[in-house]
């Protein structure tokens, strides 16, 4: 059973809060780096829809079109998220900093800024606090970074990583703002857009990676597989495992493929028995692997 992902609602709720609230500061003061962050909350949101879409689909049953069922659509969104969405928004951002860096306006009233910047951060610790309690559940003891590597689930990774972008950002735009109004510069503005925009394209290069490495197909740990051939082996009909693959099909689904060598004097209501056996073996100690295929090969 996959976790609850309540985290993305109140990811996606606060991201619409601070991209309305943005988008308003950066009307009234002309603010380069407030726009780029207004930017970056409508990605955020984007990016949700799109790992609330694909979590809905991974749940769907699987039918006659998608036999081993549709997990893979949550790795599908996750990736297209990774690529498209951080990038995009990232190089908007970016191109947003140039341009105000090369034509510099004078941000007026920037008392805005900072209460809406102030309000902005209220809204993501919050959802950072959701999306970091989801995370650390199923990361345990693992370290950070190891646990991101490791993770099956990329719509807990992708949320987290965002919203730490956000409180990033968000510092980021500060400083920018600050520093502008303190020197009457507006270059620190476009500075501070460019460099939410470079932070931005660095977070997807991260979830690219890990997003498209799930998407083309992940296999569980080399020391769960040694535990789950064990426990095959252990059957008193196998003789021994000759060979196995496994692959993830979603977070929390497994597709295991075994060729067993059984033992010579068994018949085939004896092998249909064991394979049955095996199987309810198998699922029942580990339950993600749900799909399991065992064949009967010469030694």
């Amino acid at each position: 059973m996959q976790s609850s992902k309540g985290f993305l609602y109140i990811s996606l709720i606060a991201d619409i809060l601070i991209a309305i609230s943005k988008f308003t500061a950066a009307a009234f003061t002309g603010s380069s780096s407030m726009r780029a962050e207004g930017i970056h909350s409508v990605i955020d949101a984007g990016s949700q829809l799109m790992l609330i879409w694909g979590v809905r689909s991974s749940r769907k049953q699987a039918d006659a079109e998608r036999p081993f069922g549709y997990g893979r659509e949550l790795y599908f969104w996750s990736f297209m998220v990774s690529l498209v969405i951080f990038i995009l928004g990232g190089c908007i951002s970016f191109y947003q900093g140039l341009q105000h860096f090369q034509h510099p306006e004078a941000i007026d009233h920037p008392g805005w800024n900072y209460i809406v910047l102030s309000t902005s951060f209220v809204f993501t610790a919050i959802a950072l606090n959701s999306a970091l309690k989801a995370f650390n559940k199923q990361r345990g003891d693992m370290p950070f970074w190891e646990a991101i590597n490791k993770s099956k689930d990329p719509s807990t990774f992708i949320a987290l990583l965002g919203d730490v972008g956000d409180v990033l950002g968000l510092l980021i735009a500060f400083v920018g703002v600050f520093l502008g109004h303190q020197f009457n510069n507006p270059h620190y503005d476009g500075i501070a857009s460019m460099l939410i925009g470079v932070m931005m394209i660095l977070i997807s290069m991260v979830l690219v990676r890990e997003s498209k490495s799930l998407l083309m197909g992940e296999t569980p740990s080399r020391k769960h597989m040694r535990t789950v051939m064990a426990l095959v082996e252990s059957d008193p009909d196998i003789i021994r495992v000759k060979k196995h693959r496994s692959i993830y099909l979603a977070p929390e689904e497994i597709l295991l493929q075994i060729n067993a060598i059984f033992a010579n004097d068994l018949t085939t209501h004896q092998i249909t028995d064991a394979i049955q056996r095996i199987t309810k073996t198998i699922q029942k100690q580990f339950p993600r692997i749900k799909q399991i295929v065992i064949e009967p090969v010469a030694a």
